[in-house]
């Protein structure tokens, strides 16, 4: 119960940052999503029915954010924790989180949010949909991923040599 409780006042305050102080680190118009690093380390510490689940809850906070196309980010946070479940390992939880298949683990997962979320997001516009797609996933997976190594070296130092 304790555990839920910091997870939902983690999830406050990373929405927090992510809808205040992250639009200035914008690269190319591009953010991280640190609710979904949060996501793969909920996944990662916890299993795949917790992260499915605090997918859908962190994306259903994250759309009521939202003006647009309510309902979007809780199915693209829902597959993208169902996703990260799949890489817990109970007896590697601390050596995952501290090594760089943290990183691969929120790349990967990363890319299933954003081609859900953009695929979804973009459709009607003028643009080619499959090239437009492509990119914008992939310029958010890359920045999301280079964000998940200041968790990645913090869980680093706790893991015994």
């Amino acid at each position: 119960m304790e555990h839920r409780l910091r997870g939902a006042l983690i999830v406050f305050v990373l929405l927090i940052v992510q809808t205040t102080f992250m639009p200035f680190l914008s690269v190319g118009g591009f953010l991280p999503d640190l609710l979904l690093i949060w996501l793969v380390i909920t996944a990662l510490r916890r299993g795949q029915g917790e992260a499915t689940v605090a997918g859908f809850l962190v994306g259903l906070a994250e759309d009521l954010l939202a003006t647009q196309l309510f309902g979007l980010a809780a199915l693209s946070k829902t597959v993208a924790g169902f996703f990260a479940g799949y890489f817990y390992n109970e007896n590697k939880t601390d050596q995952t989180l501290g090594s760089y298949q943290f990183m691969m683990i929120v790349g990967l997962s990363s890319l299933v949010h954003n081609f859900i979320f953009y695929t979804v997001f973009l459709q009607g516009s003028d643009v080619p949909l499959i090239q437009t797609v492509i990119y914008y996933s992939a310029a958010t997976t890359l920045y999301t991923g280079i964000l998940s190594a200041l968790p990645m070296f913090a869980f680093s130092r706790r893991v015994p040599a």
